[in-house]
């Protein structure tokens, strides 16, 4: 039987802190956006990695969700990840994301998203239809507001480094959607502390 009654729109995440990283990732955005077009850019203090959205969920399941990404972390190391290259979703010719990628240390994050993936499927959750992609989203590109500077812009961008992220920690997000912009709620974070896991 279907659950009825509340629901909470979350996504599991590795945030990205630090003000060298955000500010160099916010210089981009400004970048971009002198380059035309029309972007609702990212605020700074919301830039993070999607490790698993599992969109809007019963509020009764938020923590069957909790207790799935607490035991998929068990025994994992904190990394360090490259955040570099920017890109765009579907291609920068076309784009509707823009997007910036990862460089060392990407294997340990979707690793990471592998793990995340397989215990929330196996507490009932949906399993992703899609292949993970790791990025980190700067800005979405408005209905028709992609203009040839901007693309070329990405383009030009592509190779970019922007500083190394410290993987210390996973958070299960609350999303409220707004006029203005979405609004991320820590439900729950889940630290590093572990060793890597080894394949049995």
């Amino acid at each position: 039987m279907r659950e009825t009654g509340p629901v909470v729109r979350t996504f599991v995440a590795v945030p990205v802190d630090g003000p060298m990283l955000c500010r160099s990732l916010a210089a981009a955005q400004a970048e971009l956006g002198r380059a035309g077009g029309r972007v609702r850019w990212v605020p700074p203090h919301q830039f993070h990695y999607t490790l698993k959205f599992l969109g809007e969920i019963p509020a009764s399941r938020v923590e069957a969700a909790r207790a799935a990404v607490a035991e998929a972390v068990v025994g994992v190391a904190p990394f360090s990840l490259a955040v570099a290259g920017v890109g765009a979703f579907p291609r920068p010719d076309a784009a509707r994301v823009i997007w910036a990628g990862c460089g060392a240390g990407r294997e340990a994050l979707v690793a990471l998203a592998e793990r995340v993936e397989r215990a929330l499927v196996a507490a009932g959750f949906p399993p992703e239809p899609r292949p993970f992609s790791p990025h980190l989203t700067l800005g979405r590109v408005a209905q028709g507001g992609l203009t040839a500077g901007l693309a070329a812009a990405v383009e030009a961008a592509r190779d970019r480094a922007f500083g190394t992220l410290p993987v210390r920690a996973v958070v299960l997000y609350r999303s409220d959607l707004r006029p203005y912009g979405p609004i991320y709620t820590p439900l729950a974070t889940f630290p590093l502390a572990g060793e890597p896991p080894r394949d049995r």
